[in-house]
């Protein structure tokens, strides 16, 4: 079984690319003047963020593969794996890293809000392609914390380091709201795909006996990973991914309500539901009326 190498410190991190620690909680890296990964599966314990401007190999994430491009930003949460294959192409790798640990943003404002870029969560091949303008301002930001490494830290240090990698962090949400409205082919018409596989669903049997389909099913059935398709689908309709599933529900019950062959709680359970007052509190709460009340107005 091969051995998972656990990077729980930006020191450990420093020391496996040969460059020294000027920080124990957060490093900029420039990756020319580092040791090249080596080609072993990593279990993160810190954020990061790379910034790979040559293809300069392949990364593994879960049973992806995925081949960098110029200008592009990958995001890791801790408790993530990444394995990195060997570069058979033997090219210099070119680009930035930033890396900080948990402790770094505890307290702050940063800290208490880091679950809203859920970008950390996205798969690889839903990496952020950045424009030359973009990529400059994110080298720009990295230029910043790296000024303030090679400062005497003082009073200020934390301080101006964690905003920069916020401000960073924010652009990188306009960023992908851009690359959500001019994404690559391969992500086009997928709101049109969600609502196909919606109808597939519901027009079968499968609700009845496995329930109503969850955002995370929908995702993996689009070969999406749960934040970037929610966060996709957010940016298309103004909705969550639930809203549209639930709204999708109440289109079907509409439909099916006047089928006198069947109760409530009978159209509750082919519907998917495991407990009918959970189908009648959700029908009132799009429709204004209960089931039963709707079906006797109209």
């Amino acid at each position: 079984m091969e051995e998972i190498v656990k990077i729980d410190s930006v020191t450990g991190y420093n020391t496996l690319r040969g460059v020294p620690t000027l920080h124990p909680l957060v490093t900029v890296l420039d990756l020319s003047k580092a040791q090249p990964m080596p080609a072993r599966t990593f279990n993160f314990g810190v954020y990061a963020v790379y910034l790979k401007e040559l293809n300069c190999g392949e990364l593994k994430y879960g049973r992806s593969h995925y081949d960098y491009q110029d200008g592009t930003l990958v995001f890791i949460a801790p408790g993530q794996i990444m394995g990195v294959l060997p570069n058979v192409k033997k090219i210099e790798p070119k680009g930035w890293a930033l890396l900080f640990h948990p402790d770094m943003i505890q307290g702050t404002s940063l800290g208490k809000h880091i679950h809203h870029y859920s970008f950390f969560s996205y798969d690889v091949n839903e990496a952020l392609h950045l424009s030359d303008k973009e990529r400059q301002l994110v080298v720009d930001c990295f230029s910043k914390i790296q000024y303030e490494l090679e400062h005497a830290i003082d009073k200020h240090s934390k301080m101006l380091i964690v905003s920069t990698i916020e401000l960073f962090l924010n652009y990188c949400i306009r960023f992908y709201d851009r690359q959500f409205i001019t994404r690559d082919t391969p992500h086009k018409g997928i709101l049109e795909r969600f609502e196909t596989l919606l109808n597939e669903y519901f027009q079968s049997d499968r609700p009845a006996t496995e329930g109503l389909p969850s955002v995370g099913w929908c995702a993996g059935e689009l070969n999406l990973s749960a934040n970037y398709f929610g966060d996709l689908i957010r940016k298309e309709t103004g909705r969550s991914a639930l809203e549209y599933i639930q709204s999708k529900v109440i289109e079907v019950a509409k439909e099916r309500m006047f089928d006198d062959h069947k109760t409530i709680s009978e159209l509750a359970y082919s519907l998917g539901f495991k407990y009918p007052q959970h189908f009648t509190r959700l029908f009132k709460q799009h429709v204004g009326h209960t089931p039963v009340g709707y079906r006797n107005l109209n």
